[in-house]
């Protein structure tokens, strides 16, 4: 079993700024992407941004793009988050399509989603002195001894009727009462 896990950040899952309840902020500040003009590696960010950029960054105007022609280099992305976080992804021999994959993943991210290491599978900002509720908070402590199964603890309990049952017995008993009941020796008789 590895121990890698140990390395990671620590804390809880959250949504930056309370993000999407009231309207949505992407979180993708500004996205670099360095190319070089004449290498074989870089192919496919040249026809990303040759085909695919401008609509990219009409459909979400509040990412500013930067493109840098580097000599020599391989292509990479580079993306800064609204919370100051960036990332680097190397992008050589990446085609057009998996460019713009990573593109979308990135605009979809705040940053540090995937490095975080959970410290809780729960977590709550304004918490309670009495614990979090589970299915036996209010169960009696007889159950905690009992061996499984038990008849007494399998049967259907008999809870109160609801509104709904109460208001249809009212109904009969008030329809049994006002309807005339017919003797059976009158129907034979003309």
């Amino acid at each position: 079993m590895s121990n890698s896990h140990l390395f990671l950040k620590s804390g809880f899952p959250r949504a930056p700024l309370q993000n999407g309840i009231g309207r949505y902020v992407c979180q993708l500040q500004r996205i670099t992407l360095k190319y070089c003009k004449t290498s074989g590696s870089s192919k496919g960010m040249r026809e990303f941004l040759e085909h695919e950029l401008v609509d990219f960054s009409r459909a979400n105007p509040g990412v500013v793009v930067y493109v840098k022609p580097r000599r020599h280099r391989t292509a990479v992305m580079s993306a800064e988050f609204l919370n100051g976080e960036r990332k680097w992804i190397n992008c050589r021999n990446n085609s057009r399509e998996e460019i713009s994959k990573w593109v979308q993943v990135l605009k979809q991210s705040n940053g540090q989603a995937e490095e975080l290491r959970l410290r809780k599978h729960w977590h709550t900002d304004s918490p309670s002195i009495q614990g979090a509720w589970t299915p036996f908070t209010h169960r009696h402590p007889s159950a905690n001894v009992t061996a499984f199964p038990s008849k007494e603890l399998s049967q259907t309990r008999l809870a109160e009727p609801s509104a709904t049952e109460k208001l249809l017995e009212l109904y009969q008993a008030h329809r049994a009462q006002s309807v005339p009941k017919k003797d059976p020796a009158s129907e034979g008789t003309p």
